[in-house]
């Protein structure tokens, strides 16, 4: 997988992947370097709410507005925000599709950028050099296009079936598939 195709695509968990980490889960890359790969999680809130330490930003929360759990490394907080606004200025880093990094320790005025939507991860996805391609090549992950309201998704539980249920062919069939194979 070429390393500039990576960012801003998903990884969806195969099946295969029994991992407690990534079972199930879909991966928004934001960046695939030489020296590594991260990304967030997009389908696992949390039971913790937004209010408190994010009050000047929760009216731009997307729906459900809880914290998500972005992955196994517990060392910080990545803020994803949609806006118009393509430029970097402090406190706003733009990726793609829209999408960019917030800085969450600024007000929306100290900022200037108009803020459509965000997202609060706790935690990240990381893998080291080529790590990632192997688990591709091992059949870990699907490697699928990002549709615009994945990464902001109002039913981000249901994700992972919504995002295999819109591809074609038999791979849009494995978004049918039970959670526990014996039960089927």
């Amino acid at each position: 997988m070429s390393r500039d195709r990576l960012a801003g695509r998903l990884l969806v968990a195969t099946p295969a992947l029994r991992d407690v980490n990534f079972e199930r889960t879909v991966v928004l890359m934001l960046e695939h370097e030489e020296d590594g790969s991260l990304g967030v999680v997009l389908n696992r809130p949390s039971t913790a709410d937004l209010d408190d330490p994010l009050r000047e930003w929760r009216e731009r929360a997307a729906a459900p507005a809880v914290v998500f759990v972005g992955g196994p490394v517990l060392r910080g907080t990545i803020c994803l925000a949609r806006s118009e606004h393509t430029q970097p200025v402090e406190g706003w880093r733009p990726l793609f599709d829209r999408l960019g990094t917030l800085d969450l320790a600024r007000t929306p005025a100290d900022i200037g950028v108009a803020v459509e939507l965000l997202r609060v991860f706790v935690g990240y996805s990381s893998w080291g050099p080529s790590q990632l391609e192997s688990e591709i090549a091992a059949g870990a992950w699907y490697v699928l296009d990002a549709a615009p309201g994945d990464a902001m998704s109002a039913d981000p539980t249901r994700l992972w079936r919504t995002v295999l249920r819109r591809q074609p062919g038999l791979l849009g069939a494995v978004g049918t598939f039970p959670s526990d194979p014996c039960l089927n």
